[in-house]
């Protein structure tokens, strides 16, 4: 009778030091997944950066020259004669913004180091400058109103929304549940080279649900594909290692069109959108607007690596068997994983319901799921994991990209320039087809000196903005225009340096840039005549143009 209390007693004993430490060996077993995580992602960073520049005369080692060029050219705007219809803070907007254009273009200075002397320029060239609320006087409106003005972006629900899709890219990398989906994806497609290549594809499409990120869908796909290349014994710049690399980029491409809060540049033109016409655009509208046009670009983008690229082999032999190794490096699937995946799916859901079932917009649902991300015990990771997986320099560019395109719009600049350069050529007494038309080419145009989508849609959509409440006619008072023109600034097929997920590809080594060059031309050709087939067709239809 007295022997089973005292063999019971060490037991209970035993049973709660058991599980502090199964609690203690849980908690060190996540607090390694997140180091892994930054460790992946600061390795991935520095490799892919090593490799290639960045920008687009990088290359040519001119930045001195686009530097100095940067000042001058800010300088000479400042001095030329005045324009009553543009006034001084107006002239004094377009000298920064024209300093910006080359600093952005050259990347004679990082973006983020541009985005802060931006900043500086503005609190000192508008301190000087006359207030601009009307009757206001010649009085300046001084430095402490200029640098609300610098500012202002910070303030954009925009940036807070950016802020959280980063959070929720860095809450996929230090889980691995990106690679884990990109793999289960995988799996389905077989061994066939054309099975794998829809893969590819796929991949990308459902990462853009699920990672806010370009750059992040991009660092989970490559790899893997690379692997399977490897797998089949050949190195990654063989044709294969070409064909899956290019058309995995270029998919996260096509899809930053089709979903809102697949790429950063969208929240710029929807906060935009909504501070100057009054427009929120909700994450199904865009749907119901962009999905079509890339699933078209989808379907292409398979024709048009098949053509443009032949693969060595029509099999990967052992490519199936590589997936499951991958898989089993991961091991079985986490609790936290499965704690993303709720959150991730209940986010999709009420994305797609913004004011159908709900009255809360993107920015707060994505805020509120980034904070349950991180409370203890219910969250997937850690604050420390944050702060190293987020690019914190991004958010600095794009606050500092809305205040510079609030600034032109608030000063006239952005109408004095629209009026300028498309009312000298009679844009507004075309019809809508072809004023589309002739901007969409512009907005390709441009875009091939730009490395950041976000910096162009920063510099453009103010002055598409402007220009769209200058047309007569227009369907909802232009708004459609600018939403077609911010899917426009999105195209980065042509060259390795249009957009980040390409730069990333391009640094595996994997490709040429003819090789990327040859199938960016027929897709561009391609998303361009799907505009121009949407906009006189679907997009009419919805009341878009």
């Amino acid at each position: 009778m007295n022997d089973r209390p005292t063999s019971d007693k060490p037991a209970e004993r035993r049973s709660p030091l058991r599980s502090r430490a199964e609690k203690r060996s849980k908690q060190q077993a996540e607090a390694r997944a997140d180091q892994r995580a930054v460790a992946e992602h600061d390795g991935g960073s520095s490799t892919a950066s090593s490799k290639h520049h960045d920008g687009f005369f990088a290359h040519l080692g001119l930045k001195p020259i686009w530097f100095a060029a940067a000042w001058l050219a800010l300088i000479v705007v400042l001095l030329l004669p005045g324009d009553p219809e543009l006034g001084v803070a107006g002239q004094r907007a377009l000298a920064i913004l024209a300093f910006a254009v080359i600093l952005w273009v050259s990347e004679a200075v990082t973006y983020p180091v541009s985005s802060v002397i931006i900043i500086g320029l503005t609190a000192i060239l508008l301190g000087f400058a006359p207030a601009l609320e009307d009757g206001a006087g010649p009085e300046p409106m001084g430095s402490t109103e200029a640098l609300k003005l610098g500012l202002a972006g910070f303030a954009s629900p925009a940036v807070a929304l950016v802020a959280a899709a980063l959070a929720l890219a860095a809450a996929m990398q230090a889980t691995g549940l990106h690679k884990r989906l990109a793999l289960w994806v995988l799996r389905f497609a077989g061994e066939k080279t054309s099975s794998i290549l829809i893969g590819a594809i796929v991949i990308s499409i459902v990462l853009a649900f699920f990672v806010p990120s370009a750059t992040a869908r991009a660092g989970a796909v490559v790899p893997i594909l690379l692997g399977m290349v490897a797998a089949f014994g050949l190195a990654n710049n063989s044709k294969l290692g070409a064909l899956l690399v290019i058309a995995a980029a270029q998919a996260v491409s096509i899809w930053n069109v089709g979903i809102k809060t697949a790429a950063a540049q969208n929240f710029v033109a929807t906060g935009f959108i909504s501070s100057e016409m009054g427009v929120d655009v909700a994450w199904g509208s865009w749907f119901l607007w962009a999905a079509p046009w890339s699933v078209l670009m989808s379907i292409t983008l398979y024709f048009v690596m098949r053509w443009a690229i032949k693969p060595e082999a029509d099999k990967i032999d052992g490519g199936r068997e590589m997936i499951r190794q991958n898989l089993s490096e991961l091991g079985p699937i986490t609790a936290r994983e499965i704690r993303l995946i709720i959150i991730a799916v209940l986010l999709l859901i009420l994305w797609s319901t913004e004011e159908v079932l709900h009255p809360f917009d993107s920015s707060t649902v994505t805020i509120v799921a980034i904070a349950v991300m991180l409370t203890p015990k219910i969250g997937v990771f850690s604050w420390k994991a944050v702060e190293k997986l987020i690019n914190w320099g991004t958010l600095v560019v794009f606050a500092v990209g809305i205040s510079l395109g609030s600034l032109l719009l608030k000063t006239g600049a952005a109408a004095w320039l629209s009026s300028k350069t498309f009312g000298a050529v009679g844009l507004s007494e075309m019809p809508m087809l072809a004023i589309i038309a002739v901007v969409s080419v512009f907005t390709i145009l441009i875009h091939l000196g730009f490395a950041s989508a976000t910096s162009l849609a920063s510099a453009l959509i103010p002055v598409y903005i402007a220009l769209a409440m200058s047309l007569p006619g227009a369907a909802q008072g232009g708004f459609g225009f600018v939403i077609i023109q911010q899917f426009v600034i999105s195209f980065g097929f042509l060259l390795p340096i249009s957009a980040p997920q390409n730069m990333l590809a391009y640094g595996t080594g994997a490709f040429t840039a003819k090789q990327f060059l040859k199938t960016g031309i027929p897709l561009t050709i391609a998303g361009y005549l799907f505009v121009l087939l949407l906009s006189a067709t679907y997009w009419k239809w919805l009341g878009l143009v």
